[in-house]
């Protein structure tokens, strides 16, 4: 019980608690809070990091710890690219397409962890990771800038354009097509396990 409150699970629940509070500040309708909402994102992350240093550092590396690290950045990783399309941002479809893999994989990944069968992960997966936080933070500092009043009006043209769809829809189709591609390699790399998991033939 007392692991269950070890420090990094503190971290991770801290960042489950921000996610609406993030979500919240940036669907307001007041630039100030909107601004804001981009300090809670950096916190966010800096969780996300710290938590699994301190995990790593300090031996607290658990079973649980494992399965809600990686479940509250989806829950975050989500519910930001859902506001992003509640703004009208990005194209819905591709946050389905990326939402629903995770979800899947998710599911996969932590069955087989229940039953003493982990997954393999892959480098692929890592880097699907990392681009999706990059492609999130092109769109949330440009979108939070452009809501700066002290922004003069030329930079507001190059914000404005560098969040135009012709820029923002390939992005996110790249980042759906690659996050799909990730979880075919996902399972492809961990067929084994799954068969014996689900006792298919080989």
């Amino acid at each position: 019980m007392l692991r269950f409150f070890s420090p990094p699970n503190q971290l991770t629940f801290l960042r489950i608690l921000l996610t609406p509070v993030f979500v919240g500040m940036y669907l307001s309708q007041d630039p100030t809070i909107r601004q804001l909402s981009l300090a809670v994102f950096v916190i966010a992350m800096l969780t996300d990091w710290y938590d699994g240093w301190v995990a790593r550092r300090w031996g607290f590396v658990t079973r649980w710890g494992t399965f809600f690290d990686p479940f509250a950045d989806k829950v975050f990783i989500s519910s930001t690219l859902f506001a992003f399309v509640a703004v009208g941002l990005v194209p819905g479809w591709t946050v389905w397409a990326i939402v629903g893999r995770d979800v899947v994989i998710t599911f996969l990944r932590s069955y087989s962890e229940l039953k003493g069968r982990p997954f393999d992960t892959s480098r692929l997966a890592k880097s699907k990771t990392f681009f999706q936080f990059l492609a999130i933070c092109y769109i949330l500092v440009l979108d939070v800038a452009r809501t700066m009043t002290s922004l003069e009006n030329s930079w507001r043209d190059t914000v404005n354009s560098l969040l135009s769809r012709t820029i923002i829809d390939p992005l996110m189709i790249f980042a759906a097509t690659f996050t799909l591609i990730t979880g075919i390699a996902y399972i492809i790399t961990n067929r084994t396990t799954l068969r014996k998991l689900y006792g298919l033939p080989d």
